[in-house]
């Protein structure tokens, strides 16, 4: 039995699978990741690492910077990008019941475009953006942060405070509903799914140690440190492995 085939065997087999996605799961939509020789991590931005452009320093201290690195790298200055077949399938998975909640590391809504409503994005969305004044707190979208850019190009609210996308930053704690919904569903699961993660960002990893289900499967093309925890590995392109895969 193949890896492919042994991995359709473990989803008809199951009645409550849940899915642990990182950056790897939206590159094939031409999201670049973070830890890849070409992903953001390899890049200096005005000779600043991204994980400071990305901080919650960054954000009190040089917002411009923050803003331009966010419009170009993170919203790709409004490209349009597509759900790829992961993000389908997934969906199809979730439509027939099988699928029971996804787990994303990415802060991009391509799981939600492609049809998924039981998404737990750990590390935020960017689907959605509030302004900072206390009492204010008006909710804006993305076409919004485009539209509402000042001189020194950050978006501001009608009241004049600057609005901040519902992203989790470095230093900032992850978002206590998702991390709440993850661990019940991790709780509940017969089949975890681990794909597109080396994981080995904290806290989000941890989620991991919820897990007391029948299948453990690891997608993903570097060797991770739960590959031996699992019952299934996979170090094969995850766009051409569900390709493979059949609802039903």
């Amino acid at each position: 039995m193949t890896d492919i085939e042994q991995l359709q065997k473990f989803i008809d087999e199951s009645k409550n699978i849940v899915f642990f996605g990182g950056a790897g799961v939206s590159t094939a939509s031409g999201i670049p990741d973070f830890r890849s020789p070409n992903g953001l991590y390899a890049q200096n931005y005005g000779n600043k690492a991204p994980e400071y452009i990305l901080s919650s320093t960054c954000w009190k201290r040089e917002r411009e910077l923050f803003y331009k690195f966010y419009f170009d790298k993170i919203l790709m200055n409004g490209q349009k990008i597509e759900p790829n077949i992961i993000h389908k399938k997934l969906a199809e998975l979730e439509s027939i019941g099988k699928l029971k909640a996804i787990i994303t590391q990415n802060i991009d809504t391509l799981h939600q475009d492609a049809g998924s409503k039981n998404v737990y994005q750990v590390h935020g969305t960017t689907l959605t953006n509030h302004c900072i004044r206390q009492g204010c707190n008006k909710e804006y979208s993305i076409k919004d942060l485009f539209e509402r850019k000042n001189e020194d190009g950050i978006p501001v609210c009608d009241c004049g405070s600057a609005i901040k996308p519902d992203v989790t930053l470095y230093e900032e704690k992850l978002p206590s509903d998702a991390w709440e919904n993850s661990v019940k569903a991790l709780k509940n699961a017969d089949m975890l799914i681990i794909a597109g993660t080396s994981l080995v960002v904290y806290p989000a990893a941890s989620l991991l140690n919820y897990f007391h289900g029948d299948k453990l499967v690891i997608l993903n093309l570097q060797e991770t440190e739960a590959d031996s925890m699992a019952d299934l590995v996979i170090h094969k392109d995850m766009k051409d492995v569900f390709e493979k895969i059949i609802v039903r």
